[in-house]
């Protein structure tokens, strides 16, 4: 997630952070250089204008040249500037209707309205244990309604039965009435989208909107469009008073341009980000938060909470307990393998440790990527129960067994024997009192400590 500006503020700040002091010149050329890779990552030229505009007189101001840490007290007021342009503060979606209380998502087809229904559905539901109603009104595309009807069921969520040829304001009528009758909490309806803003796409969701009255209308924008995206918001906006923002696929949007320019542009908050393509990648957005990743120190708050989320309490525990008395096997690390992926991978938790972009080039460096994760599992599925636990007893012949089973070398197997034993030596150093609390697969901490 925004690597390419990432990369660049790490660059110019670790040039200031290097200097035993700053003077005038040394800060006008770093504001300068800030200013090129805002520029750089399709941030509004406006957004970025006030943006060093109100950063300069404190970087040049008495404060910042007479610390004694210059390089970090100008990234603590770039900081404190970055999560003002954000929007400042976290801001809930809001709810606070008598049920059921409506959502309308709006936007261009194609900037994944549907799939990003029912993953605010999802999330709803789980969070704030919601009872939700999904709504198709897009009668336009051909199977939309169907795309809809299957991503509930895939996703054990409701959806209102589908009528054909009834028209939007029709259906929008009959949702209300289902989710009245059956005690539903928040309806979303999912828009019909088109491949431009016209007047009869306007017009039908002003009457949609009148129809249901929603407590919030929210844009639903590719992140990937930069300023496209924040021109969109702009003019639907303008046509049907905007609540809110989600924007999606910022997991690939390497320059964060949307993202940065969207507040101060629109005015509207950003309430969520789509994080990638599994029903539990939408995220609340926090402004500080965000702030933190894009100036490389990372998001440890949200590595936990996703961690609460997605990984079992209880056989964490368990894995503990067996770590404390020295005794970590395959089957342990199996389990950690698919907490890892539970979190989206090796990419997902570094994504959110500071200095990711040192830890992805190590990670480069040393060959390492996300099909590890996968053909480890099926190496360690394809030993029996003793050779888990107890891998000394792999000899050459079982290697070539579990070669065939898990499609992999002999090599890989090797490696991974190689990088388990060195694991299972920390474990029970570990469990004597000493070494690093770690949870990390073999292969990536033998290659990143």
């Amino acid at each position: 997630m925004f690597e390419t500006l990432t990369n660049k503020l790490e660059g110019i700040f670790n040039n200031l952070k290097k200097a035993p002091s700053l003077n005038k010149v040394q800060v006008e050329t770093g504001l300068k250089e800030i200013r090129q890779a805002l520029l750089a990552a399709d941030v509004a030229l406006p957004v970025v204008k006030k943006f060093i505009e109100d950063i300069k007189p404190k970087a040049i101001g008495q404060e910042i040249i007479r610390s004694t840490s210059p390089g970090q007290m100008l990234v603590k007021i770039v900081y404190d500037q970055l999560v003002q342009v954000l929007g400042g503060k976290t801001e809930e979606i809001n709810l606070k209707a008598v049920p059921p209380a409506s959502i309308l998502l709006v936007g261009l087809q194609g900037s994944g309205k549907t799939t990003t229904a029912v993953k605010l559905a999802k999330n709803l539901e789980k969070s704030l244990n919601k009872k939700i109603l999904l709504v198709s009104l897009d009668i336009y595309r051909p199977a939309a309604q169907e795309q809809l009807k299957v991503l509930c069921e895939k996703n054990n969520l409701n959806a209102l039965p589908i009528i054909k040829d009834q028209v939007p304001v029709d259906i929008a009528h009959r949702a209300l009435n289902a989710a009245n009758l059956a005690g539903t909490d928040v309806i979303v309806f999912d828009t019909a989208g088109r491949t431009q803003i016209d007047l009869s796409m306007m017009s039908e969701i002003k009457n949609i909107k009148d129809a249901v009255k929603p407590v919030e209308t929210m844009l639903v924008a590719d992140s990937l469009t930069g300023q496209i995206a924040v021109n969109l918001a702009s003019e639907f906006d303008k046509a049907v008073n905007l609540t809110s923002i989600i924007l999606t696929r910022v997991d690939g949007d390497g320059r964060g341009g949307a993202a940065l320019s969207m507040k101060q542009t629109t005015g509207k908050p950003i309430k969520f980000l789509g994080v990638g393509e599994k029903i539990d990648d939408l995220e609340s957005f926090h402004p500080d938060r965000l702030a933190n990743r894009i100036l490389g120190m990372g998001d440890i708050v949200s590595l936990v909470e996703k961690a609460s989320q997605d990984l079992d309490e209880e056989k964490i525990k368990l894995t503990e307990e067996k770590i404390k008395k020295g005794n970590f096997t395959f089957d342990d690390y199996l389990l950690q393998l698919r907490q890892m992926k539970k979190m989206g991978g090796m990419e997902g938790v570094l994504s959110l440790l500071p200095g990711v972009g040192k830890v992805k080039e190590q990670m480069q460096n040393a060959n390492i990527d996300e099909k590890l994760l996968s053909s480890n599992e099926a190496i360690i599925l394809s030993m029996t129960k003793k050779e888990r636990s107890n891998p000394d007893i792999i000899s050459g012949s079982r290697r070539k067994r579990i070669s065939l089973g898990s499609g992999t070398d002999v090599q890989t197997i090797n490696r991974l024997l190689k990088q388990f034993k060195m694991m299972s030596k920390m474990m029970k150093k570990m469990s004597k009192g000493g070494g690093p609390q770690s949870g990390m697969p073999p292969e990536l901490f033998n290659q990143l400590k």
